[in-house]
């Protein structure tokens, strides 16, 4: 199946199409995509995905033989699929920019279409922007903490499936990350790439010096060396004993690899050994279950870690691996509509998400109100896409990577926290509020 594949949706998209079209309901709708509320260790969220989005909606069509399979499932009317074939997205996509900083209950993506289209995308549009953007955020958290260390994406062997690895090694990318280990990345999105070596090289060797060498030799501009196969403290040691046989081949080693025990203790004592040896200039990396938390307490200790491989807990999002996220329909046939189930109530309209700032350029906070109210402050919603195409360039991911550094450092320094963070405000406007009242009293 195609990577946008039309059917990457849910049945009931399709199901709620064929009542749309029977009844010629294919009035404007207005959608937006938004969080209701953070993870518990979470005090912002990085809005990451639109580039993906953009892309499926501009190719968003049954191909021949999606409908030929839908045909055969009896589920959907003959005079339905010959619509289901003409379909094509020819909406608006209002969007905050990527890499935006973003809070509960704040619209992050509008899309104004036919409520056919606007409905069928619903299902694959919060696919695409929840993982980027549980990812990102997540991703982000250890940028924070180590903004001078090396940060690379380990995490493709743990990734639940090959479009996850390749998404989150982007999304950890724009965060913040200086690259990653999945090699597609570098070929799809530019990404710096990174490798060292496996166990199993040291392991098919039957003297550990020997697999040094033979990895240096075979990789002359890139010798990083795994050195805890087996005794990491006497494997620094061969390295020192190795160095000088090496620079007379005019082969340096770059760095070593710790990647498990205790770390720190690790990292300390291998210090000293390359140190003592004359090999001041060799980094030692760090990889094996590291999170920001472990991340953290590394730091406490002053480990001498100059970069850190993070995988499982990263690509997984391991402490928050999901957001409670909505595309919930907020007006149709221009008229505002309101969800008011349980715990589950949405604010009605069109609305736009107006940054406040303080005097230094930090942010301060947010006001939704509805889109054509007067309100001060920056808009964070703007127009990418009119009549199913993108108005304008998008910006490169060097571009969004540095956008994002830029909302990461004006975030509030209380919001940096990995724990215990207070909320942002984020400030419903009497607009808006006065508009969830009037939809109230006219909705039976």
């Amino acid at each position: 199946m195609k990577e946008n594949s039309a059917l990457l949706t849910d049945m009931y998209q399709l199901t709620m199409l064929q009542g749309y079209y029977e009844q010629s309901m294919e009035e404007i709708a207005v959608f937006e995509f938004f969080v209701r509320k953070l993870p518990k260790t979470r005090a912002y969220l990085l809005a990451v995905g639109l580039e993906q989005v953009l892309a499926y909606l501009e190719q968003l069509h049954f191909a021949p033989e999606e409908i030929e399979w839908l045909d055969g499932t009896r589920l959907i009317k003959p005079a339905i699929l010959d619509r289901l074939a003409a379909l094509r997205f020819t909406g608006d996509v209002h969007a905050m920019p990527e890499g935006t900083a973003f809070f509960p209950n704040e619209p992050v993506l509008r899309i104004t279409a036919p409520l056919p289209e606007a409905q069928l995308i619903e299902s694959r549009l919060i696919n695409l922007m929840h993982f980027q953007t549980l990812i990102a955020s997540k991703a982000s958290r250890s940028v924070l903490l180590a903004e001078n260390k090396l940060l690379v994406d380990f995490g493709m062997r743990r990734a639940h499936g090959g479009e996850a690895a390749l998404l989150a090694a982007r999304a950890s990318y724009l965060a913040g990350f200086d690259g990653s280990a999945t090699v597609a990345a570098g070929m799809s999105f530019g990404i710096p790439v990174y490798g060292t070596m496996a166990h199993s090289f040291v392991q098919t060797h039957n003297q550990e010096s020997q697999a040094f060498e033979h990895f240096a030799l075979a990789n002359p501009d890139n010798v990083v060396l795994l050195i805890d196969t087996y005794d990491t403290e006497r494997a620094a040691q061969k390295i020192v004993d190795l160095a000088p046989a090496l620079e007379a081949e005019g082969i340096k080693i770059k760095g070593v690899r710790l990647d498990s025990g205790d770390l720190a203790d690790h990292a300390k004592k291998v210090r000293a050994l390359l140190d003592r040896g004359g090999l001041q200039d060799t980094t030692i990396f760090a990889s094996g279950s590291i999170d920001e938390y472990q991340l953290a307490g590394l730091i406490a200790q002053k480990a001498p870690i100059d970069g850190f491989g993070i995988g499982t807990h990263l690509d997984t999002s391991a402490d928050a691996p999901y957001l409670d996220c909505a595309y919930k329909l907020q007006e149709y046939a221009g008229i505002a509509r309101r969800k008011r189930s349980e715990g589950k109530a949405t604010w009605p309209g069109r609305k736009q998400v107006y940054r406040h700032y303080h005097d230094n350029g930090g942010m301060s906070f947010d006001t939704v109100t509805v889109a054509d109210a007067s309100c001060s402050g920056q808009p964070l919603l703007q127009l990418i896409m009119q009549g199913g195409k993108v108005i304008a360039p998008q910006p490169r991911l060097l571009e969004i990577r540095e956008y994002t550094r830029n909302q990461l450092h004006g975030l509030p320094v209380a919001l940096r926290k990995l724990s215990d963070a207070p909320d942002y405000p984020v400030v419903i406007s009497s607009e808006l509020k006065a508009l969830a009242k009037q939809v109230d009293e006219q909705t039976l």
